[in-house]
């Protein structure tokens, strides 16, 4: 009886079909998929949270809620603690503008000539002036961003709905995650199950330490930005410093935006060259940190989220799927990652890698 030899490659095509298939239908619903999105990520490094409340004997419904109200908590108090500071510090930014104007005129320029032997200038009179005099005109140009926000008015709805959505979308997230990981495991065949499983936990593993650390690296780095910059003196510094924390996710964007701040707020409120050095040695400090010791022990080499890849994913999802693409890029790019892994592995064990030339 002849049996047909079943191809080892099926199982991997059908995969790719499904992958495919999959990104087709997020592009064409990327819009109504943010929040779910954001939800769902949120839930993934909320979970085990839940699970310890569970086993606490705590019920998963009431555990859920408690973790979403804590978010939100968070969140707000964070934002609202760092919009003022921010409005603040931009307010005090307009009306020092002449005196920056000033300071870069008198001090920096002529000693930039004197050291780097160049022949620089700056009419700070006639920006004063214009600054002075149309201000007025500057500030109204300012209200013409109202038309434009009125004619996005149904772009704005929908921001409005996804930011009322994610909370109550989150808790339905954390509270039947156990009922869909069941679901899923179901799903899976059960010739394929014990690979399947093996794949998934690296997946998860990789995912969930990225995640989780990088988390707790932006909470630290933050802090130290925050404290640090506080520490010298810099009106909103610890605003600033927070900023940047959060960006730090994105490889080196965070640092840069951070000290391009810090850099503009001390020179409004210093008007000295010591006073710019104290605050690059807070980003030097904390970039130093941040790259070599505090990163590797919350993140690890070893999960092969590089910076390089990272970047990368951001850069290859957001073209191909906007925000929703930002959204997704790290948990695609841990799911490519160890995908890769496995497919390079399947290949230095196939006989066509292992095959010696017979001639």
């Amino acid at each position: 009886m002849y049996v047909r030899a079943r191809n080892p490659y099926v199982h991997w095509i059908i995969g790719s079909l499904v992958f495919v298939i999959l990104m087709v239908l997020v592009y064409n619903l990327r819009t109504i998929l943010t929040p779910f999105i954001a939800a769902a990520i949120l839930a993934y490094i909320l979970n085990p949270v839940v699970n310890k409340l569970t086993r606490l004997k705590m019920g998963r419904g009431l555990a859920a809620m408690l973790v979403t109200l804590l978010a939100i908590a968070l969140v707000v108090g964070l934002i609202l603690f760092i919009l003022p500071m921010m409005a603040q510090q931009a307010e005090a930014a307009w009306q020092r503008l002449p005196d920056m104007v000033n300071y870069v005129q008198h001090k920096l320029i002529p000693m930039i000539n004197q050291r780097f032997h160049t022949h620089l200038s700056l009419n700070g009179q006639v920006i004063t002036q214009y600054v002075t005099q149309n201000s007025e005109e500057i500030r109204a140009g300012l209200t013409k961003v109202m038309p434009f926000l009125a004619n996005k008015g149904t772009a704005l709805m929908l921001m409005a709905a996804n930011l009322f959505l994610l909370p109550i979308l989150l808790y339905y997230f954390l509270a039947d995650w156990p009922r869909w990981a069941d679901g899923t495991h179901r799903l899976i065949p059960r010739r394929y199950l014990e690979q399947v499983l093996r794949i998934g936990g690296e997946i998860d593993k990789t995912l969930s330490e990225y995640l989780r650390g990088q988390l707790l690296v932006m909470i630290i780095v933050g802090l130290i930005y925050g404290g640090g910059l506080t520490v010298v003196g810099l009106d909103s510094g610890f605003a600033i410093g927070m900023v940047a924390g959060m960006l730090v996710v994105i490889p080196y964007l965070g640092a840069f935006i951070g000290l391009l701040l810090a850099t503009l707020a001390a020179a409004l409120q210093f008007g000295t060259f010591g006073g710019l050095v104290s605050v690059w040695s807070v980003f030097l400090v904390g970039q130093l940190l941040e790259s070599y010791v505090i990163t590797p022990r919350l993140v690890g080499e070893r999960i092969g989220l590089t910076p390089l890849w990272v970047i990368f994913a951001l850069m290859a999802f957001g073209q191909l799927l906007g925000f929703v693409g930002m959204l997704l890029a790290l948990p695609m790019a841990a799911i490519c990652l160890v995908l890769l892994r496995e497919l390079t592995q399947y290949y230095f064990r196939s006989p066509y890698y292992q095959r010696h030339n017979q001639e």
